[in-house]
């Protein structure tokens, strides 16, 4: 957690600096032309002033190319609801997802309560599957007002995940759906629904320990 929060700091902060440095660049360059008029700064004095910045500039823009991965990597805009699979500075595909809903479900028992929300940071792909199935939480049957089974085989459902699915750790999986009217919306109890074109575009590029970033 430390060392997302001090990554996605450092873009934030180069980020600023960098438009800072553009915005500082034209006013001043504009603003010692237009002294020259007046005798107070010569118009060589200026361009050379604008220069320097855009130097400056350059230089920041190979800093956070330096942050960048080279490989391909997964960003997931959880409250634009999209996903971009990406190399470099280049984006690959652009795809229109469903993240978590943030919602709440509290147990009737009183003992339990569950949030859906997608989570945010720097995680990597751990685990693909074709043709995935789902083992159905506890909350699933909770929600659903139905009792919970006993018998382990009665929480598997197969389809209701597509036709691949890549897990990033904790139960949340970046996986198909049924509900494509939804995309674009955030309903999903925390994982990541992609349309079936899209997902297969992503499941054959990402490997596992692809980085992938949410926020």
């Amino acid at each position: 957690m430390l060392k997302n929060r001090k990554f996605i700091k450092i873009l934030i902060i180069l980020s600023i600096m960098f438009l800072t440095f553009e915005s500082a660049g034209y006013y001043l360059g504009s603003r010692d032309v237009a002294f020259s008029n007046k005798g107070n700064l010569s118009r060589e004095n200026g361009k050379m002033s604008l220069n320097a910045l855009k130097a400056r500039n350059s230089a920041l823009r190979q800093r956070l190319k330096g942050l960048t991965p080279n490989e391909i990597y997964i960003v997931i805009d959880t409250g634009r609801n999209r996903l971009y699979l990406k190399r470099g500075q280049g984006k690959i595909r652009e795809a229109v997802i469903s993240a978590g809903s943030g919602s709440i479900l509290k147990d009737p028992a009183g003992k339990r309560q569950w949030i859906f929300d997608t989570p945010r940071g720097e995680y990597h792909v751990q685990t693909k599957y074709l043709a995935p199935e789902w083992t159905r939480p506890d909350w699933a049957f909770i929600e659903e007002g139905e009792a919970i089974p006993k018998d382990p085989r009665k929480r598997v459902e197969e389809g209701v995940l597509g036709e691949y699915a890549l897990g990033f750790g904790n139960g949340y999986f970046i996986h198909g759906t049924l509900y494509t009217r939804l995309l674009g919306r955030n309903v999903t109890h925390g994982c990541i629904r992609v349309g079936d074109r899209d997902l297969k575009t992503v499941y054959s590029a990402a490997g596992v320990g692809t980085r992938i970033y949410i926020f």
